[in-house]
């Protein structure tokens, strides 16, 4: 196997076969699973990678679908309410205080001392822009904000080359996950004298085969996507398909969230554009590098089958993904019943915790359910059997109540596309 394959195959092999009470597995048979895996998927071999999963989820055994770490559920409150129409109205302002205390994306930094990734101004950006489309107060100074990130990002885009938006090539500035990962990839690119091929004007452009670059290249490209269809201005949209360009050409790699990333933008770049190709490449990545991963039956069917994936942000990461392809998808397209199943199970396989232990997870479980609300809202059964009417309602109720205690109760994304829909489709 080539040399770049090696730090994210034994990554892998960890996340998968090291999970809490997974049955033990000899270090060299993790590995050889875990390439085994890597080269399925980069070879788009379908019948390779369900091979492969089912012999990975056969060691885990009773451990399939437990995540790395224990669920933390945040109790809802019993006599929380929703706000009110114009409660929502105002309820972006605070917002702007924060922002402006957090606004480091300033077109010409220096990328090497940057602690922070670009999916933060890509929530800003697709956060101001739900504001601007609610019409909720302040919507002009959202629109401001909008602009200015989205610039900044394409700033960004231009200095990376090659259509994705990079990750900044910064060392011991953070002790963030993402930026400790960077930092590793950066050594072992160094020791193997490809530092060079890796990185352009600081910023890191190629993750070999990691895949990570999906995550906020994915981010980056839907947010421009959502403030071209605000402005009409050809400059957001011309970014975001050099992004969706970059990630058609990518191969999947064995974590399933990286390659759900590239299914949202690809399938949103579809809904834009009207271009095939862009919805073939999403249907494909959905089919080969998201679905299989997920578990079918046993106590945790509609998990995914790793530890990291388990986990509940990464859970309602993937259920976007396959949310966002299926508005995509025409009614009579053969993977549709395929990629509606999947979505099915991952939904009632963790929204009853929100009714019977309390959310799991806010932000991504909060744009997931109001996308899957609206899509599904004339198939009151399918909301039903999912629990995802349910599962809406208590979150809604919990962050409601905690924005009247005066905390900021999501992240801008979520934030702005809650208030949207409250404003929208539950106003008084």
């Amino acid at each position: 196997m080539n040399r770049r394959t090696v730090g994210f195959v034994t990554a892998l092999a960890i996340a998968i076969l090291c999970t809490p009470r997974a049955p033990a597995l000899e270090p060299d048979a993790a590995q050889a699973l875990g390439e085994r895996l890597g080269r399925a998927l980069a070879d788009e071999d379908a019948a390779a990678i369900h091979g492969v999963v089912a012999e990975i989820n056969r060691h885990l055994g009773a451990a399939a679908g437990e995540p790395e770490t224990p669920d933390v559920y945040v109790p809802i409150p019993m006599t929380a309410t929703w706000l009110k129409a114009d409660e929502a109205s105002q309820g972006f302002e605070p917002a702007f205080r924060k922002l402006e205390q957090l606004r480091w994306w300033k077109i010409g930094l220096d990328p090497t001392t940057l602690g922070h990734p670009l999916r933060e101004p890509a929530a800003v950006l697709s956060g101001n822009v739900a504001a601007c489309r609610a019409k909720l107060d302040g919507a002009d100074r959202s629109l401001a904000f909008a602009k200015e990130a989205a610039d900044f990002l394409i700033w960004t885009q231009e200095q990376a080359g090659g259509g994705v938006f990079p990750f900044p090539a910064s060392r011991g500035v953070s002790q963030a996950a993402p930026f400790l990962s960077a930092e590793r990839f950066l050594a072992r690119a160094a020791r193997e004298g490809r530092l060079e091929s890796v990185l352009r004007n600081g910023w890191l452009i190629d993750d070999g085969r990691d895949g990570g670059l999906q995550f906020d290249n994915g981010e980056c490209g839907v947010a421009l996507l959502e403030l071209y269809e605000l402005t009409k201005d050809r400059k957001y949209l011309d970014a975001a398909i050099r992004s969706a360009d970059w990630a058609i050409r990518r191969p999947l790699v064995p974590n399933w969230n990286y390659n759900s990333f590239s299914v949202s933008l690809l399938a949103r770049t579809h809904r834009v554009t009207g271009e095939t190709k862009y919805l073939e490449a999403a249907t494909k990545k959905a089919l080969l590098g998201v679905i299989p991963g997920q578990l079918t039956d046993g106590p945790r069917a509609g998990r995914w089958n790793d530890a990291h994936n388990a986990r509940p942000a990464y859970h309602y990461i993937m259920l976007r993904s396959l949310a966002d392809l299926l508005l995509a998808l025409p009614a009579n397209h053969a993977a549709r019943p395929r990629v509606l199943a999947a979505l099915r199970l991952g939904l009632a396989a963790r929204n009853k915790d929100f009714m019977d232990k309390g959310a799991p997870n806010k932000d991504k479980a909060m744009e997931v359910l109001l996308v899957v609300n609206q899509a599904f809202a004339n198939d009151p059964n399918f909301l039903r059997e999912t629990l995802s009417a349910d599962a809406l309602d208590s979150l809604a109720k919990l962050v409601s109540e905690q924005a009247r205690r005066g905390s900021y109760p999501l992240g801008p994304r979520e934030w702005g596309q809650f208030l949207e829909y409250v404003v929208r489709k539950r106003g008084d």
